[in-house]
């Protein structure tokens, strides 16, 4: 039984290490699986100002 038309599947990833290297590469790794990119979310310290982690959204449409 396949998805209802314009059902979107959602991927969350975790990015522990904060880099331009390593959201660049969980883009690419994404992107090329076929996902598309909704957003990015960071999760600040208080005391500090770069990231503690980020959250990389994804969305694609779901396989029939």
């Amino acid at each position: 039984m396949g998805a209802p038309d314009g059902a979107v599947e959602y991927k969350v990833v975790e990015v522990a290490s904060v880099t331009d290297e390593e959201i660049e590469r969980v883009l690419n790794e994404y992107t090329q699986l076929g996902w598309t990119l909704d957003g990015i979310q960071f999760a600040m310290r208080e005391s500090s100002k770069r990231p503690a982690m980020a959250f990389v959204l994804f969305t694609r449409a779901r396989p029939e």
